[in-house]
């Protein structure tokens, strides 16, 4: 009678094996990927290196939300108090009206700015005459180029009381309407002049999306009767949906981020109840009060908040559409 000796080897010793195993094959992959493409990781290194200089690196700062920061014992010599300013921002008389604001502001922009781009992708793609089309594009691509400083002098130019609209208004037998000191106001105009600014340079990726369309599709569905607007919503949209998707995660991630430059440069005492966001507020409390620790929790919760927004919109988009960024 024979007997084999079977050895066990242990599991863990076993997954060890092979997750190192795992790891030196991805290595030597990057390693012959980097020998044969090292001129492109030469050109990419620049990006690299401006986000972990920029964005990585100052995140070793964001400790100081939880800790009472004296610029005299430095970060690591402040005393940590764990999430009192948290709390003492939840508590604040500003909490539920910066929310309310920041997020106004925020799903107002979503709705109006984002699906306009992708209308005027499609009206412009149906465009045959050159001429015309580029003409059109330049004009709606020039606003995209003025700093925000000119964007908003020129609403307070074109909307004091003595201004071009009022004049308007007046002609016609009304009263002149102080807008930018109207507190029910200053959501509209931030949207409507922010999508002016930015329609047109946010169809460009729309229709870089539509110009890859075979004309082969258009041409099989005009022999089967299907008319202009079949065709648009039957074969343009469905093929440039998976862009719409990617950008519509992307808007939602940043929902909370209100722009600080264009809210400071509109806002005044007469229309802070409806114009002060969570970035006006983190501007006042840490730089004009020099409360840092306490603006850094603000500015903290806030990225959490976009955050999970991403987490959340990207998850429910991978499960309806299976589209998603990662």
């Amino acid at each position: 009678m024979v007997f084999l000796k079977i050895e066990h080897k242990p599991e863990k010793y076993t997954n060890t094996r092979t997750a190192s195993k795992t790891s030196h094959t991805k290595l030597s992959a990057f390693r012959i990927s980097f020998r044969k493409n090292w001129d492109l990781y030469l050109l990419i290194s620049p990006v690299i290196l401006y986000f972990i200089i920029f964005h990585y690196i100052p995140m070793y700062g964001v400790q100081i939300a939880f800790k009472d920061f004296f610029p005299v014992n430095g970060i690591s010599g402040s005393p940590w108090v764990g999430f009192k300013h948290f709390e003492r921002f939840f508590d604040s008389y500003y909490f539920w009206r910066l929310i309310k604001n920041t997020l106004g502001i925020g799903l107002y922009t979503l709705a109006l700015s984002f699906p306009i781009p992708i209308i005027i992708a499609l009206m412009l793609n149906e465009v045959k005459h050159e001429k015309y089309k580029r003409f059109v594009q330049t004009v709606i691509y020039a606003p995209h180029f003025l700093s925000t400083v000119v964007v908003v002098g020129m609403l307070l130019l074109f909307l004091k009381p003595d201004g071009l609209v009022n004049q308007i208004i007046i002609l016609f037998g009304g009263e002149p309407i102080y807008f930018i000191t109207e507190p029910s106001l200053f959501k509209s105009l931030y949207v409507f002049s922010d999508v002016w600014q930015t329609m047109g340079w946010s169809s460009i990726i729309y229709l870089a999306a539509l110009a890859s369309i075979d004309y082969q599709l258009h041409e099989a569905a005009i022999i089967d009767g299907a008319t202009r607007m079949q065709r648009i919503w039957h074969i343009n949209v469905p093929t440039i949906f998976p862009t719409i998707v990617i950008m519509f995660i992307l808007s939602a991630g940043s929902i909370m981020a209100v722009g600080f430059e264009k809210v400071f440069l509109m806002q005044n005492s007469l229309n802070m109840s409806t114009s002060d966001v969570i970035s006006t507020f983190v501007y006042r409390a840490g730089i004009l009060d020099a409360q840092y620790s306490f603006s850094a929790a603000v500015g903290l919760f806030n990225s959490v908040i976009n955050f999970i927004m991403l987490i959340v919109v990207n998850s429910f988009a991978k499960k309806i559409n299976e589209t998603s960024l990662w």
